[in-house]
């Protein structure tokens, strides 16, 4: 029988045999935890973050996995490990728990409230597992040597789960009340302007953003999270298990008879050394982040002590669910017992948090402490002169106000005002490096004098109208659909299809953010997505989606032809979307039609424009039109691009929390790869005078209505543009 002896008794032969394996399983993953952090430490140092904040391991659901498997070793009940390795793997682990909880808390910051306690509740659950387990090894002598080292750890890892879940607690609050303090000090910061916010130069514009990322920095949640009391003790006491392992590891291997190590090998066989060797490198790697936290960054240090004070901010969150009253107990007795209980469980819970963060607090004195010595040290030594970085700071100084702190972070104001009032230059100097100069020499052709009048002349009123309704329009998609028409045309050299292409290239890059951003009409979205599903296929592929545009400009004798093909070709489009889906039509909105659909009726009705407007001209050399047609997209790009003011505000206060360090590093980037267009955009006295009232193409055009009235007819029928469209021809290059 399968899976039993010959006498009939189970055979446990080959349950060992994959031990090995799961051993290397578990090597890899204590290697994936040790790149991690390393690769955190090594971003950090690189951008001069030394909070350390956690982009690549942090509280998260895979990482909590990667950690499960790596701990697989301490948490083995039954499986002999009688060598030196075996037991110092299981060492290993548990310090691992350590490092792992110290070197991810800053994370907790960036983490939805919603998801912070369940993330919480789900370390707890390992860390709680880990401790059981090793507790039950230590009972069964499975571990039997290092027990007081691991009596150590373990006092640790329940030590900084209770200080993580302190930590926790206050996240909610933190950001609530940074987030009050960001709102108020954006007030103070444009009030502070001269000048209309969509009127201020580059300059303003940089000084604004300078005070955007002062608040922005000092208001990252991670950062604020790497400079608690509770992240800083955290790193003192994961330093603390790292001697711990340490000294394990030094006393076996250097001092044999401090350990009686039995005979024989573990199942896991030759795995164990590699589990060994990778935790240990991670314990290395992920205890550096940590320690630093743990240190005094602030130059003038406070030789007098540390204020043992519980800020307001560590029992808010606690505080308000004490005072929350139960209201769907009916029983006014049943809701006393119940509130009274309640009271008092948050009492005792309060108390603990108090008790955990003056711990932390203590702990923090150390480092402190330790400090203080080191400079009255240094005071026996030959004073220095003034610095630079101290000369800067003076510089700066009048930003010390947008800095925001809580109670007891005084000193966080001279830190930030020394480190981080340059970051504004450099990212701009960044920006400064990558100026779109393709787009640049392409908004030089637009009518500035004329307020953009292209933004008017491209789509006539007098076509006809194929449906009851016209979908929207964004900026992109005619964009797109006037370069489409530009690259088709004959007799155009290859040099300048090839300069128009990327121009428009560097031009939709910002035309999309801006739309993003700026446009929060649902409506667009999809006429947006349709635009850039054409112009992947144009620019690629100079395809306007399956017509080739190359081999139309070769076949076509004229531009005419060429615009009457493009006429048909979208009006057929568009038929054949009506004919697929005949019921569905009439109730569907335009701004819901398949992209396809989009586009052509986008095609049909600016073809048809331009072939109205330019019919008159002797367009058969092809040159004399595809110069108009670059001015018109010209023209679109730079009054889509008057957006950037507001656009760049809108990145520093329309943000999430955790996202807005990221989102005003960008602005402040963008405004640097934008400087000169910005410039050179306030040439138009039209977007300077109605800078606040024009941000769409409907907008422009009723502006243009506004200031110059046109003689428009009332929307011809399909007979009256049969001149147009004289002669049906369709679209079928092949």
């Amino acid at each position: 029988m399968v899976g039993c002896s010959a006498d009939g008794d189970l055979n446990e032969e080959k349950y060992t045999q994959p031990l090995p394996w799961i051993g290397l399983y578990v090597a890899a993953a204590s290697l994936a935890c040790a790149i991690a952090m390393a690769a955190d430490f090594i971003h950090s140092c690189r951008h001069k973050k030394f909070w350390f904040p956690n982009k690549f391991f942090s509280i998260n659901a895979t990482s909590l996995t990667v950690v499960a498997v790596a701990v697989k070793l301490s948490v083995d009940l039954n499986t002999p490990m009688p060598s030196r390795i075996d037991q110092l793997s299981k060492l290993s682990s548990g310090v691992l728990v350590c490092v792992v909880i110290a070197n991810s808390m800053p994370s907790l910051g960036t983490v939805q409230n919603k998801e912070i306690m369940m993330n919480i509740m789900a370390f707890a659950i390992l860390v709680v597992t880990v401790l059981v387990n090793i507790a039950i090894q230590l009972g069964t002598e499975v571990i039997y040597v290092c027990w007081w080292e691991h009596v150590g750890v373990m006092s640790l890892m329940l030590v900084m789960l209770l200080i993580l879940g302190s930590s926790a607690l206050a996240v909610a609050t933190t950001k609530t009340e940074l987030e009050f303090m960001y709102k108020k000090k954006c007030d103070m910061a444009m009030q502070e302007g001269s000048k209309d916010m969509n009127r201020r130069t580059p300059e303003e514009l940089k000084e604004d953003l300078m005070k955007f990322w002062i608040m922005a920095h000092t208001s990252n949640p991670q950062f604020v999270m790497g400079r608690s009391v509770t992240c800083a003790a955290s790193g003192a006491l994961c330093l603390l298990g790292t001697t711990v392992l340490a000294e394990a590891m030094l006393r076996s291997f250097f001092m044999p008879g401090s350990f009686k190590f039995c005979a024989g090998e573990s199942d896991y066989q030759w795995s164990t050394t590699l589990v060994l060797v990778a935790q240990a490198l991670a314990v290395g790697v992920g205890s550096v982040a940590p320690a630093v936290r743990w240190l005094p960054r602030n130059r003038k240090i406070n030789c007098t002590g540390i204020c043992f004070k519980v800020e307001k901010y560590w029992i808010q969150c606690l505080v308000e669910i004490k005072e929350c009253p139960f209201i769907r107990i009916e029983s006014q007795q049943l809701r006393k017992l119940a509130h009274e209980a309640k009271r008092s469980c948050l009492d005792t819970i309060i108390r603990a948090q108090i008790g955990i963060v003056m711990g932390c607090k203590l702990i923090q004195f150390i480092s402190i402490f330790c400090a203080c010595i080191i400079v009255k040290l240094k005071k026996l030594l030959p004073s220095e002169s003034i610095s630079a970085d101290q000369s800067m700071e003076t510089k700066n100084l009048d930003l010390s106000r947008f800095v925001l702190h809580f109670e007891g972070e005084e000193e966080l104001v001279e830190v930030t005002m020394r480190k981080n009032c340059t970051a504004t230059d450099n990212w701009m100097r960044e920006g400064e490096k990558k100026q779109p100069k393709h787009l640049t020499d392409l908004l030089k052709k637009a009518t500035f004098a004329e307020g953009f009048k292209g933004v008017r002349e491209f789509d006539c009123d007098q076509v006809c109208i194929l449906d009851c309704e016209e979908p929207p329009q964004p900026w992109s998609l005619p964009i797109v659909t006037l370069t489409a028409i530009a690259i088709s045309l004959p007799n155009i050299s290859s040099c300048s299809i090839k300069q128009l292409l990327c121009s428009v290239h560097e031009g939709l890059v910002y035309v999309k953010l801006i739309e993003e951003h700026l446009d929060g009409k649902e409506e667009l979205s999809n006429t947006r997505r349709a635009a850039f599903k054409v112009w992947s296929g144009v620019d690629i592929y100079h395809k306007w989606l399956d017509v080739d545009l190359h081999k139309l400009s070769l076949k076509s004798k004229s531009t005419r032809e060429v615009l009457e093909l493009l006429v048909e070709g979208g009006k057929s489009r568009l038929a054949e979307f009506k004919n697929a889906y005949p019921t569905e039509c009439p109730r569907i909105n335009p701004s819901e039609w398949h992209a396809e659909a989009l586009a052509a009726n986008s095609m049909y009705r600016i073809s048809s424009t331009i072939l109205k407007n330019y019919q008159h001209y002797n367009m058969a050399p092809g040159e004399s039109l595809f110069p108009s047609l670059v001015v018109l997209i010209s023209d679109l790009l730079a009054a889509c691009l008057t957006n950037l003011r507001p656009f760049i505000f809108s990145k520093c206060l329309k943000t999430t929390i955790e996202e807005r360090k990221g989102s005003v590093r960008e602005a402040v980037y963008i405004l640097g790869q934008m400087v000169e267009i910005v410039k050179l955009l306030d040439q138009s006295s039209l977007s300077i005078v109605y800078s606040d009232k024009i941000t769409t193409i409907a907008d422009w055009r009723s502006l243009h209505k506004a200031i110059k009235p046109l003689a428009i007819a009332p929307h011809p029928t399909m007979a009256d543009t049969a001149s147009i469209n004289a002669g049906e021809k369709y679209l079928n290059i092949s």
